[in-house]
C-alpha cells in the first residue's frame, strides 16, 4: 500500500483507509501499460493518477478500465488526452449479482472527441450497456480490432464499412437484426462473429468479404444465406454457409468449405468425391444407449451425424465446438466416432479462437457416420516390435513399462492412462488417515493374446511412503477388472521389487493396477468404494410421489447402480417412478439444476401440461433433461412454491440451509434432494382418449347467450378447418411456447389430435372469459385465416338471431298469458 501511494504521489492522508487498493505498483502502471480493471476501484486510482502523475500517464499506450466502476463517467472525459493510446479496454462483467451472473457495465456512449484517438488500433466494449454503436468509433482511423460482445445493440450504423484496417469484429450476444450494406466495404476483415444474435437475413455485399476466412453466424434466425457467399472466388475453395434450417449441402469433384449454423465446420479437398454426392448432416442429443463412454470420460459436445454412412472420402477434416472441462485436470480432447460396430477415437488438435474464447476440436476422417467431442485421461501408446521398448507416462513420468526383448512375435499397439489421486481424495472417500494409494494405472493392448515374457512395470510408492519406512505387510498390489467391478489383491502373485521411491513388478496381461498402502485386511472393497465415487457416474432422475399425499413429490438424482436399491427403499411410503420415465444422463456428464431460492411452479415454469409436471435440467452442455410427474388428484390452479437442488461437481460456495442439512458425509461430489409440492391444476381438454377422434370433451359453451354460443361441435367444425396453422393460431391465441411444443411432442405425427388439443386446451382455460368468442375471432385474423374468422362470425350472429327470435316468442307467451288472464277476471 505504501509503494503504491508514492507511486501516485499521495501523501500519509491516502495510505489508510484503501484496503481493495493495488497490492504493487507494477501491477498499475508498468511502462506503457495501465491495468486497472481488476480493482473495485480502478477509475479513482486512474484520476488520482491522471491528476499527480499527468506527463506519464499521457504517454500510456494499453489501457484497461471496468465499465462496472461508478466513477466511469467521469473518467471517461479524461481518456481523449492519451494521444499516444493504442489500445483500449472499458469491460464490463467484472461485478457479479447475488445469483453470480456477470452485470453488464454501464456503458451507454463515448466522449465523441474519442474519435480523435488517431493510434487506436484495439478497442474492447464487451459486457456493456450500449444500444447503438457510438459514432464517435466510425472516425477511428486505424482501428483494427473492435469487440461489442453481450451488449444490447439492434443495428449497425449505415457507414460501419468506413472502418477500413478492421480485421478483427465481433458482436456475438447482442440483438442485431440486419445488417449494413456497407459492411461489405471491410476488404480487410478476417475474422466476423454475429453469433447469438437476432439476424433473419444477409445482405449479399456480404459476399464481398474475401478475407474473411472466420464468420460465425451460429444462433440467429436466418432462413437463408446471399448467393454470393456461396460463390467460388477466384483460386479458392466454394465457401458454403448454412443457416439452422438447412439439413443437407452438396460435395463436387472442386471441394469445398463448409459452415454449418451450430459452428460446426469442414473442408473438402479437391477430389474428395470424385462425383456429386449429396450430404446430409443433424446433431443429435447423446443417446446413453449407443454411446458407451468410458467410466472417467467427460462428454464436451452433442452428437454430429453425417450421412451416407461409410462412405470413402480423402482426409475431409472436420471441425468442433465443444465446452471447455475448465475444472479437469490432466486430461486430453478428443473426437471419438463410430465405425459402425464400435467406438474409436480419432487423432484430434485443439485450439481456442483467441478473440471469441471458443473451443474447437479438429480431427481428419475417412468415412461418415457419428462424431462428438469426449474429455478423457491422456492416453500415452508406443508400437511394441519383437525386440522390445519402453513407454513412459505423460502425466507422471515416474511410471513406466518396460517390454524386453522376445516380449512379443508380431509388433502390437499398446495404450497407458493414468489417473491420479491425491491423498486428501483417498482420506475424504474412506475416512481413514491411514489409507494411501499411487496413481491408478490402465493398460490395454490391441491384441488377445498375453505376452511372451513378463512386462515390467514402475509404480511410485504411495505418498508419504518410501524404501526406508516401508512396512510391507501393508503394501497392496491391487488387479482390477476393465469395469472396476472387482479388485483382487495380487501381491502374493507377484514379486515386489522396491527402491527409495518405486515399486517394481512384473505382469503379462493388462488393465487396472493400482497400489495401496493401508492397514485394512479386505483392500478389495475399499478399492472398489473408492474407484466408484472416482469415477464418473451414470445417474438418474427419479421422481416418486408420496402414497398418502399424492401431491407431494420426491425429486432424486442418483447413481444407476443404485436406482433399484432406492426405490425398493422407499417403496412403502413413496409409489414410483409412476407414471414418470426415469431421465438418463450420460457418465461425466455435469449438470446443474439449483432452485434453491424457491421455485414458482405454475403454467410456465416448469411445465404443467395435461396435469404433468415437468423439471427441465440443463447441463453444461446445453443437453435440455426432463422429468415428468403426474398425479390424479384434482387440483386447483394456485402455484406452490418448493426447493429442489441437485449438484454433480464441486459443492457451491454458496447452497442452500435445508441443503446442506441433508448432505451426508465429506464427499465433495452430492446429490441433494428436497421434496416438493405440486400445484392444483384444472383437468385439461383431451386429458380422456376415446374414439373415434381419440379425445372425449365434455359439454362446453363458449360465450354467452346474449354475444352468442360456441359450442363443442362448433369448435370440432372450426378444428377440421385450421390444418398447419395451428401453432400460430395458437401461439395468438395465447398459448406459450412451452404449451405449443408439449401439445405437438403429446400428438406426435397426428396433426388433427394437436390441432384439436391445441383449440380445447384454450377453450378450458377461457371458458369463463365473456370476450373469449372475439378474442378467438382476433386471433384468426391475425393468423391469417380470415375464412375461419368469418365463419366464427356467421356461428356468432347465427347464435345470436336464435337468442332474439327466442326473447320474442317469451315475451308473447307473457302477453297472451296476462291477456287471459284478465279475460277471466272480467
Amino acid at each position: 500500500m505504501q509503494k503504491m501511494a508514492e507511486l501516485l504521489g499521495l501523501g500519509d492522508e491516502c495510505r489508510e483507509g484503501t484496503p481493495e487498493a493495488p497490492a504493487t505498483a507494477g501491477s498499475c502502471l508498468a511502462d506503457n501499460r495501465l491495468n486497472l480493471d481488476v480493482y473495485p476501484d480502478g477509475c479513482r486510482w486512474f484520476l488520482q493518477l491522471f491528476e499527480r502523475r499527468r506527463g506519464e500517464v499521457v504517454q500510456v499506450e494499453f489501457l484497461r478500465l471496468s465499465s462496472n466502476d461508478h466513477l466511469l463517467g467521469t473518467t471517461l472525459g479524461i481518456l481523449p488526452h492519451l494521444k499516444h493510446l493504442k489500445s483500449l479496454v472499458l469491460k464490463g462483467g467484472h461485478a457479479r449479482d447475488e445469483f453470480g451472473s456477470c452485470q453488464l457495465g454501464s456503458l451507454t456512449s463515448l466522449p465523441p472527441d474519442i474519435g480523435n484517438l488517431r493510434c487506436l488500433t484495439h478497442l474492447d466494449l464487451s459486457f456493456n450497456s450500449l444500444s447503438t454503436l457510438p459514432s464517435c468509433i466510425l472516425h477511428l482511423p486505424s482501428l483494427c480490432v473492435l469487440l461489442v460482445s453481450h451488449n444490447s445493440l439492434v443495428a449497425l450504423p449505415k457507414n460501419f464499412g468506413s472502418l477500413s484496417k478492421l480485421t478483427f469484429f465481433s458482436a456475438m450476444k447482442n440483438q442485431l437484426k440486419d445488417l449494413p450494406q456497407s459492411i461489405g466495404e471491410l476488404a480487410v476483415l478476417q475474422n466476423l462473429d454475429l453469433s447469438e444474435n437476432a439476424l433473419e437475413f444477409l445482405p449479399e455485399e456480404v459476399g464481398n468479404l474475401h478475407n474473411c476466412t472466420e464468420l460465425d453466424l451460429s444462433g440467429n434466425r436466418l432462413s437463408s444465406i446471399p448467393d454470393s457467399l456461396d460463390e467460388s472466388s477466384a483460386g479458392e475453395l466454394r465457401r458454403l454457409f448454412l443457416p439452422s434450417g438447412e439439413d443437407s449441402f452438396t460435395v463436387t469433384s472442386e471441394g469445398c468449405k463448409v459452415v454449418l449454423a451450430c459452428g460446426i465446420r469442414f473442408y473438402f479437398p479437391p477430389g474428395a468425391a470424385s462425383d456429386p454426392l449429396q450430404i446430409y448432416f443433424r446433431t443429435l442429443a447423446p443417446d446413453p444407449q449407443c454411446v458407451k463412454l468410458r467410466h472417467h470420460d467427460v462428454l464436451l459436445s452433442r452428437v454430429l451425424e453425417l450421412q451416407p454412412h461409410g462412405v470413402k472420402f480423402q482426409q475431409v477434416q472436420i471441425w468442433m465446438p465443444y465446452a471447455s472441462p475448465q475444472t479437469l485436470h490432466q486430461r486430453e480432447v478428443v473426437v471419438r466416432t463410430f465405425s459402425g460396430q464400435n467406438w474409436s477415437d480419432l487423432s484430434t488438435r485443439v485450439k481456442q479462437k483467441r478473440k471469441s474464447k471458443k473451443h474447437m476440436a479438429h480431427c481428419s476422417v475417412l468415412h461418415f457416420s457419428w462424431f462428438l467431442v469426449v474429455s478423457r485421461l491422456v492416453q500415452n501408446e508406443c508400437k511394441v516390435p519383437t525386440e522390445g521398448t519402453l513407454l513412459f507416462s505423460s502425466v507422471d513420468p515416474n511410471i513406466k513399462v518396460t517390454f524386453p526383448p522376445g516380449v512379443t512375435e508380431e509388433t502390437r499397439n499398446v495404450k497407458l492412462q493414468v489417473l491420479p489421486i491425491s491423498a486428501e481424495e483417498i482420506e475424504e472417500i474412506t475416512a481413514d488417515a491411514g489409507c494411501r494409494a499411487s496413481p491408478l494405472l490402465c493398460l490395454s493392448q490391441d491384441s488377445l493374446v498375453d505376452f511372451l515374457r513378463p512386462v515390467r512395470i514402475q509404480l511410485p510408492l504411495p505418498p508419504g511412503v518410501t524404501g526406508l519406512n516401508l512396512d510391507q505387510s501393508r503394501l497392496h498390489l491391487l488387479h482390477g477388472d476393465l469395469e472396476g467391478k472387482t479388485w483382487d489383491d495380487i501381491t502374493s502373485q507377484v514379486v515386489l521389487e522396491f527402491t527409495h521411491i518405486y515399486a517394481v513388478f512384473e505382469v503379462t496381461h493388462f488393465s487396472w493396477y493400482w497400489l495401496w498402502y493401508t492397514t485394512k485386511t479386505y483392500v478389495g472393497g475399499i478399492a472398489k468404494k473408492v474407484y466408484e465415487r472416482l469415477r464418473m457416474y451414470q445417474v438418474n432422475f427419479i421422481a416418486l410421489q408420496r402414497k398418502r399425499d399424492p401431491e407431494q413429490v420426491l425429486l432424486q438424482c442418483v447413481p444407476k447402480h443404485k436406482v433399484d436399491p432406492v426405490l425398493k427403499k422407499l417403496q412403502d411410503r413413496y409409489q414410483g417412478p409412476e407414471p414418470s420415465d426415469m431421465v438418463e444422463m450420460f457418465e461425466g456428464e455435469q449438470f446443474f439444476a439449483a432452485f434453491e431460492r424457491g421455485i414458482s411452479i405454475d403454467m410456465d415454469r416448469p411445465d404443467c401440461v395435461d396435469g404433468r409436471l415437468s423439471f427441465i435440467f440443463y447441463s453444461h452442455l446445453k443437453n435440455m433433461k426432463e422429468i415428468y410427474v403426474t398425479s390424479p388428484v384434482d387440483r386447483k390452479g394456485q402455484a406452490v412454491k418448493g426447493q429442489v437442488s441437485f449438484y454433480r461437481a464441486a459443492v457451491p460456495d454458496s447452497i442452500p440451509e435445508d441443503a446442506s442439512r441433508r448432505r451426508k458425509g465429506p464427499d465433495s461430489l452430492w446429490l441433494a434432494t428436497l421434496p416438493i409440492k405440486l400445484p392444483r391444476l384444472k383437468p385439461r381438454w383431451g386429458e380422456n382418449r376415446g374414439p373415434p377422434n381419440g379425445f372425449s370433451f365434455p359439454p362446453l359453451n363458449l360465450g354467452n347467450a346474449e354475444t352468442g354460443y360456441l359450442t363443442q361441435t362448433n369448435l370440432l367444425s372450426i378444428a377440421r378447418r385450421v390444418g398447419a396453422d395451428w401453432q400460430t393460431i395458437g401461439l395468438n391465441l395465447g398459448l406459450t411456447y412451452q404449451q405449443i411444443e408439449r401439445i405437438g411432442y403429446n400428438n406426435r405425427e397426428d396433426l388433427d389430435k394437436q390441432i384439436l388439443d391445441m383449440l380445447f386446451s384454450w377453450a378450458q382455460q377461457n371458458s369463463e372469459d365473456p370476450d373469449c368468442v372475439s378474442k378467438l375471432i382476433t386471433a384468426m385474423k391475425e393468423s391469417g385465416r380470415q375464412d375461419i374468422a368469418d365463419e366464427v362470425e356467421t356461428i356468432i350472429e347465427l347464435g345470436q338471431q336464435k337468442y332474439r327470435e327466442s326473447i320474442r316468442r317469451v315475451g308473447l307467451e307473457q302477453e297472451s298469458s296476462t291477456e287471459d288472464s284478465a279475460t277471466a277476471m272480467m
